[in-house]
């Protein structure tokens, strides 16, 4: 069964998965790993993403203590996102999760050659 995000699973993947599950997120961490960022040069950053979507993410992210969300006053208001301290704590994993997403993605080619 399903854990959703609203529920606390014993299970440490099910922990894992419940903050950095979603579409975008891994992208958006990875892009925020270089320097803070506005939410207009995130969308920028990323094709494909909705503004809708980039929100939500970043909403669920700085709820889960992964992002920090820094609001600057001025004229036009200006928020930026970076990583908070125990967001980078996420970077070993992200690296292991691309590398193999990127061996996963050699296999699949070659396995589409053998299919033609």
């Amino acid at each position: 069964m399903p854990v959703s995000k609203k529920e606390n699973s014993p299970c440490p993947i099910d922990a894992m998965l419940s903050v950095v599950d979603g579409r975008w997120k891994g992208t958006i961490l990875w892009r925020l790993l270089d320097q803070p960022m506005r939410t207009s040069e995130l969308r920028r950053s990323i094709p494909g993403i909705t503004e809708r979507m980039l929100i939500r993410h970043l909403q669920e992210l700085v709820q889960d203590g992964i992002v920090l969300r820094h609001e600057e006053s001025s004229v036009p208001p200006r928020v930026r996102y970076s990583i908070s301290e125990y967001g980078l704590t996420l970077v070993p994993v992200l690296s292991v999760i691309c590398d193999w997403g990127r061996g996963h993605l050699r296999w699949l080619e070659m396995r589409a050659r053998r299919l033609e």
